[in-house]
C-alpha cells in the first residue's frame, strides 16, 4: 500500500485490509514521502502484520516496484491509501487463483463512490481472458486497488514501468504485458470501493496522461498485429478511441484502420464470437468518430462519448 498525504483516509483503507476474513498475509505500507499526519497515523499502528517503510518522493511505480522487492508471498494484492476492500475479497481472490493456476492477474468490479457517499456508479469490467486481452489493446479494464496478481509472474517481467513516457498510467501499462504471459481476469463481485476525489486526474479537468494512454494502446495494437513497431495505422486508431485527434496522421485511412481492428481481435482471442462481435462494434464507432472529425462535428463528441458508454454497457452476450 503506498501512501502520500494520506493521513485522512489511511487508516479506514488499511483496516479494510486488516479485517479481511482471509487472515495468512503480511501488508507492507511504504510512506512515499507525505507531508501531511501520514507517518503519525501510520505510527498508531501495531498489528504485527504491517511492515511500515518510510522514503523521500519517489513516486508511484517506484514505489510499488519496492513494495514488490520486499514481498514474500506468492501473491500480492495492491491497495490505495483511500479505498476499501470487502471483508471477503482476499479470500474470493485467493480461492479462485487456487483453482485457476494459469491466471497470472485477477482484478474484481468495484462501487464508486465520491468521498464517503456511495453513487449509483460502479466499474464492472469484462471477466473471461479473452475479452480482457482485447480491451487491453484499447483501455484498462481493471481496478487497479482491486487487482491480485502472482508474485513470480509480475517480477518475471520487470514489474512497473518507471518510463516517463509511460506513465501514469503504470498500471494499464503492467497488465498489457503481463496478458501476454498469461492468463487474466476479473471477478463479477464488487470487492472493493473505488473512492474518487475531486482533485482524481481521470475525472476532473483536462487528462495529462491522455498521450500516455495512446502510447501504450498503439504500442499493444502494434503487438497484436504482429507489426515490428508502431505505425500510422495503429497509432490513428489509439488516438481516435481516445479522441486524441492532435495524434491522428495527415491522411487515416478508415478502412485500414478497421483492419487493425479485425485484425487484433483475431489474434488475442481467435474464434471468439464475442471479441468478434466487440471488434465490429469498435470498427464502427471509430467510423462515426471519423467521420465527424472529417466534417467538422466537434460539438458532437460529448453526444459520441455517451453513445460509446451506452453502446458498451449493453448486455449482448455473457460477460
Amino acid at each position: 500500500m503506498p501512501i502520500y498525504n494520506g493521513a485522512a483516509d489511511l487508516r479506514r483503507a488499511l483496516d479494510s485490509v486488516l479485517n479481511q476474513s482471509f487472515r495468512n498475509f503480511e501488508v507492507i505500507v511504504i510512506n512515499d514521502g507525505s507531508k501531511d499526519r501520514s507517518a503519525e497515523v501510520l505510527a498508531g499502528v501495531s498489528d504485527p502484520r504491517v511492515t511500515v517503510v518510510h522514503q523521500e518522493n519517489a513516486g508511484l511505480a517506484a514505489t510499488l516496484n519496492r513494495g514488490l522487492s520486499m514481498s514474500r508471498g506468492e501473491l500480492i494484492a495492491r491497495q490505495d491509501q483511500d479505498d476499501l476492500s470487502h471483508p471477503e475479497r482476499f479470500a474470493r481472490q485467493v480461492a479462485y487463483l487456487d483453482t485457476h493456476p494459469d491466471c497470472i492477474l485477477l482484478g474484481t468490479a468495484a462501487e464508486i463512490w465520491i468521498g464517503d457517499e456511495p453513487t449509483d456508479r460502479a466499474h464492472d469490467h469484462p471477466l473471461r481472458h479473452e475479452i480482457l486481452s482485447f480491451e487491453l489493446l484499447f483501455n484498462n479494464p481493471f481496478v487497479h486497488s482491486s487487482v491480485m496478481m502472482r508474485r513470480d509472474a509480475v517480477m518475471a517481467i520487470g514489474g512497473y514501468t518507471t518510463d516517463k513516457a509511460r506513465q501514469p498510467p503504470e498500471d494499464y501499462e503492467l497488465w498489457s504485458r503481463m496478458a501476454r504471459h498469461g492468463r487474466v481476469a476479473n471477478l463479477g463481485e464488487r470487492l472493493l470501493v473505488y473512492r474518487e476525489v475531486p482533485q482524481s486526474m481521470s475525472r476532473a479537468g483536462p487528462n495529462p496522461f491522455l498521450d500516455r494512454l495512446v502510447t501504450i494502446s498503439a504500442e499493444n495494437l502494434a503487438w497484436a498485429t504482429r507489426r515490428q513497431k508502431v505505425d500510422a495505422d495503429t497509432e490513428n486508431v489509439a488516438a481516435l478511441t481516445h479522441s486524441a485527434l492532435h495524434r491522428l496522421s495527415r491522411k487515416p485511412d478508415i478502412r485500414s484502420m478497421a483492419s487493425v481492428v479485425a485484425d487484433a481481435a483475431r489474434f488475442v482471442a481467435p474464434g471468439d464470437v464475442e471479441v468478434a462481435a466487440r471488434a465490429a462494434e469498435r470498427a464502427r464507432i471509430l467510423n462515426y468518430q471519423w467521420v465527424m472529425h472529417r466534417t467538422g462535428s466537434q460539438w458532437a463528441r460529448p453526444l459520441l462519448q455517451k453513445i460509446y458508454r451506452f453502446v458498451r454497457q449493453l448486455p449482448r452476450f455473457p460477460r
